[in-house]
């Protein structure tokens, strides 16, 4: 095992760097059991004054709703030292309330400390792959890019948006998160660029001169003018290269509403563009997708949706110490069988 703030001294010795330079955890203080909640540190302790701390015990963990499971892989890395024996879900696996998510057998001293990052690691990750998930039953065929980073601490963007691919999307924004998904991060341009340019056609043919040919040409068209007219604007001067035109117009503006995008996409086919996509972003949700998608939307960006969505709240119960089944008032004592749970350690 690592050496672990496992004891009382440890913790009050601790001292932050004065010169830190952000507040997230490193990936060796939570391995350490630094984000661990304080009274695990003392159990620890009490154990070892009784003699227990190697007492053989099997933990399960279960969701207080149902959803999607994710965060696996780093539960895994989190427990990876630990002598113990583990059962879970594969990542992506759909599961219903109460549901057995993962089971641990071994010495409590060998994963006791870690149930605080444990469970925030499945509740956070679980959390964002359901909401991807319930973007995706609204999406039907059309793709979907996460574009939530924006809305989280920087440390987390990459675990929320590689939750958000786990979850069903088919990309995402955030170069980390989807390097870490095994894939190519993707996105086009921002405002700043059509203001800084002072014209949507300027920037979107700069665009098409300096990008690489797998990059998609993709043009927001709701920065100076009306978006059916920069629609028509832009697809006549990009020749045959545009994919396809964004709307992300603001609520100050009205949004993009139904009738907006009905027009744009009636006014690209009567032009002789029926191959431009017309790509919606800006405070989607599953409804609001589902109606855009009727009105002609071929392609959605969802961020807030996905990256404000609640944990899942985890739980993590005792259900056997000594080999002898256990629980606390309320719960079953014993293990419960969940075939859908697969060997990872």
């Amino acid at each position: 095992m690592r050496d672990m703030y496992d004891d009382l001294d440890k913790v009050t010795a601790y001292r932050c760097d004065e010169d830190r330079a952000y507040c997230a955890a490193e990936h060796q203080e939570i391995a350490r059991g630094l984000t661990t909640d304080i009274y695990f540190i003392k159990t620890m302790q009490i154990l070892r004054h009784m003699g227990l701390e190697k007492t053989q015990v099997t933990a399960e963990i279960f969701a207080r709703r149902s959803g999607i499971f994710a965060g696996l892989a780093e539960a895994m890395s989190l427990l990876a030292d630990s002598e113990v024996e583990i059962w879970a879900l594969p990542e992506g696996s759909a599961f219903e309330k109460k549901e057995v998510l993962m089971r641990i057998s071994g010495p409590y001293e060998q994963f006791g400390l870690f149930e605080t990052p444990l469970l925030g690691i499945l509740a956070s990750s679980s959390g964002w792959a359901t909401a991807a998930h319930q973007i995706m039953e609204a999406a039907g065929d059309c793709p979907v890019t996460v574009f939530g980073a924006r809305h989280v601490h920087p440390a987390v963007a990459p675990v929320m948006e590689r939750a958000a691919i786990i979850g069903g999307v088919d990309g995402a924004s955030c170069v980390l998160g989807a390097k870490l998904a095994g894939m190519e991060p993707v996105g086009t341009a921002p405002h700043a660029l059509f203001l800084i340019a002072g014209d949507t056609v300027k920037a979107a043919i700069a665009y098409d001169e300096c990008m690489p040919e797998n990059s998609a040409r993709l043009i927001l068209i709701d920065t100076f003018k009306d978006e059916a007219e920069e629609s028509l604007r832009v697809a006549e001067a990009m020749k045959g290269h545009l994919a396809g035109v964004r709307l992300d117009t603001p609520s100050e503006r009205g949004g993009v509403g139904v009738e907006l995008v009905r027009e744009v996409r009636a006014r690209l086919d009567r032009a002789g563009f029926p191959e431009v996509k017309v790509f919606v972003s800006g405070g989607l949700t599953p409804q609001r997708l589902i109606d855009l998608r009727e009105a002609g939307a071929q392609a959605f960006g969802v961020g807030s949706y996905i990256s404000g969505a609640s944990p899942i709240d985890m739980t993590m119960d005792l259900k056997e110490v000594a080999g002898e089944p256990v629980a606390k008032r309320g719960r079953i004592p014993g293990i419960i069988e969940n075939d859908k749970l697969i060997r990872q350690k």
